[in-house]
């Protein structure tokens, strides 16, 4: 099983309150999780935002302290299913670590 790095895109799935977010890790460390991403119930709205030259709400850079995180993993494929990295260029033609 291979390391999560810095610079991977990544989903953490957060508790009290449940939040799912993804986005590009910057560093973990003891005390959290540094990131920039979005919540994961924007992504379609945000993809169609983008694809369509809409206003959209841009990522932001978070903190979540380690006691609220419950998992985190890399983001992706699975057998027939694109990661979250393929959907976004797929509908936008753009690539998500240059959002």
């Amino acid at each position: 099983m291979a390391k999560i790095k810095a610079g991977e895109i990544v989903i953490i799935i957060l508790q009290n309150p449940r939040e799912k977010i993804v986005g590009i890790l910057h560093e973990i460390n003891a005390s959290g999780i540094f990131m920039r991403g979005i919540d994961l119930t924007y992504f379609d709205d945000w993809t169609r935002s983008i694809a369509n030259s809409e206003p959209y709400l841009p990522m932001q850079d978070h903190f979540f302290p380690m006691w609220r995180v419950e998992r985190i993993s890399k983001d992706e494929s699975s057998f027939e299913m694109p990661s979250m990295t393929e959907q976004f260029q797929q509908r936008t033609g753009l690539s998500f670590a240059d959002f």
